[in-house]
């Protein structure tokens, strides 16, 4: 392989394709494929619209020259044939979390603004979703030319609920095995080998509270994001409450006051910078008296589940030498049934397990009236970081930046942690330049550089040209 020549021709490939890729990209995005069970039917697991991401994405697939396979709506994949069944795979995923409040820019479209694409999906995970198609267009392109078949086939698996359950992969792997190596652009760049345990779960009070001062909790989009916005239907006169920093007051009714929190919100596994709106509506309504005895304990336990995201106030900190320290944020609060829910998401090291810390939230919800049911736990994940596959992706992204590549581990979940041999590789480069209205994942204002992007489907169709090369069928 003359990898010199093979670089000139991906560059020009990346060129000739670019604004194609975009507008497929568009053509994902503009579709709101959230999770929706309660409309499941047969063929359509996951809900109607992300079926419809789903299928739209494997028509895309099919006109870049890919055979596409679809497994009863729950995931789908696309392949180049090789000389080998043995597959070399990416994953990716076409689901995404709901849009949240707080956009700026159109959440279901994708705007290009001073070199960024704009819009829900186009990080996490549409846009990487199609680079993954378009590095293995480029390999059908080479193999049309050349009549020479790649010795491991290609396979581009399309995920479809990856940021609930990941419910479509055991799916897969049931019906068709484990790739001899996956890697999915879901993740920051250089490269992933571990990701912590995840654990959620969620209080519940053990009587119904809506009875009382507080009538309505509402806040968060979702258990792993840490909520930009939380608020409160109160009976209370609006115009007798305190003012407060980053709280707003209305009217809303007779007899009732709405009052909303605003925090900044993020990704549960990365808390850093953020401020949870639900721990400052609670702290507001304790300090302005609008708590009474069927509420006050609730509501003191939302205050103590957000003082800190290291889990030292609830008691379950915890620290290891591959993962760091634990992470717990409070994500949603809910009315059900005038009962109040609170969910909660921690990302844990090997130094604890999801075990003890639904034990120690079983505690804390008896202290408070409520109890406590976990939800799902996910151990921890890792890969050899010197193995050839890892090694091989490392190199590839240090010659295309000129920066020091090193893996490292996450408190985030991939879709790498359900496979035996997997990673997750980019494509996400963490820029102290990008600009303040360039949002990240899962929160508003979604965006991503178009020059990452680019770059990172040229380490991609690099990276799979080298993974061809390597014996992984001894392993």
């Amino acid at each position: 392989m003359d990898e010199q020549q093979l670089k000139r021709d991906v560059d020009a490939y990346v060129d000739e394709i670019w604004e194609d890729a975009v507008e497929d990209i568009r053509t994902l995005v503009k579709i709101e494929s959230v999770e929706d069970r309660a409309h499941a039917e047969p063929g359509k697991p996951w809900g109607p619209a992300a079926n419809v991401a789903l299928v739209a994405a494997e028509r895309i697939a099919e006109r870049l020259g890919l055979a596409v396979t679809d497994l009863d709506g729950y995931i789908g994949y696309a392949d180049l044939a090789g000389a080998s069944d043995a597959c070399i795979a990416t994953i990716a995923h076409t689901d995404i979390v709901p849009l949240g409040l707080g956009w700026n820019f159109p959440a279901l479209d994708v705007t290009r603004k001073d070199g960024y694409l704009i819009g829900r999906g186009v990080l996490d995970d549409k846009g990487p979703f199609i680079l993954s198609l378009y590095a293995a267009h480029f390999f059908a392109r080479r193999v049309e030319a050349t009549g020479e078949k790649l010795p491991y086939t290609l396979r581009c698996i399309i995920g479809n609920n990856e940021e609930t359950s990941m419910g479509d992969v055991p799916v897969y792997l049931e019906r068709c095995g484990e790739p001899a190596f996956c890697f999915s652009p879901d993740a920051d760049f250089p490269l992933i080998c571990g990701e912590k345990g995840i654990t959620q779960g969620q209080f519940r009070t053990a009587e119904a509270a809506a009875d009382g001062r507080i009538v309505e909790l509402d806040g968060g989009t979702v258990a792993n994001a840490i909520p930009g916005l939380a608020t409160a239907l109160v009976r209370a006169d609006a115009a007798a409450l305190p003012a407060a920093e980053n709280i707003e007051v209305e009217p809303a009714g007779e007899g009732l006051a709405r009052i909303s929190a605003h925090g900044i919100g993020g990704h549960a596994s990365m808390p850093a910078g953020t401020a949870n709106a639900i721990g400052l509506l609670a702290r507001y309504l304790l300090d302005a008296g609008l708590v009474d005895d069927a509420s006050r304990a609730f509501v003191e336990l939302q205050r103590e589940l957000t003082e800190d995201t290291d889990g030292t106030h609830t008691g379950i900190a915890s620290c290891d030498d591959k993962f760091g320290p634990l992470t717990c944020i409070a994500g949603t609060v809910r009315t059900v049934d005038g009962h109040f829910v609170q969910t909660i998401d921690s990302r844990y090291p090997t130094s604890t397990t999801g075990d003890a810390i639904a034990a120690r939230m079983g505690e804390l919800a008896a202290a408070h009236g409520c109890a406590y049911t976990k939800l799902e736990d996910k151990v921890p994940f890792y890969i050899d970081p010197e193995c050839p596959e890892i090694s091989t992706l490392l190199t590839t992204y240090s010659e295309y930046t000129g920066k020091k590549a090193e893996a490292f581990c996450i408190g985030g979940g991939t879709y790498a942690r359900k496979f035996k041999r997997a990673c997750a590789f980019g494509p996400h480069e963490n820029n102290p330049d990008e600009p303040a209205w360039v949002g990240m994942e899962h929160g508003a204002d979604e965006g991503i550089s178009e020059a990452d992007l680019k770059r990172a489907l040229k380490i991609y169709i690099v990276s799979i040209a080298r993974l061809m090369q390597l014996d992984l069928e001894s392993k």
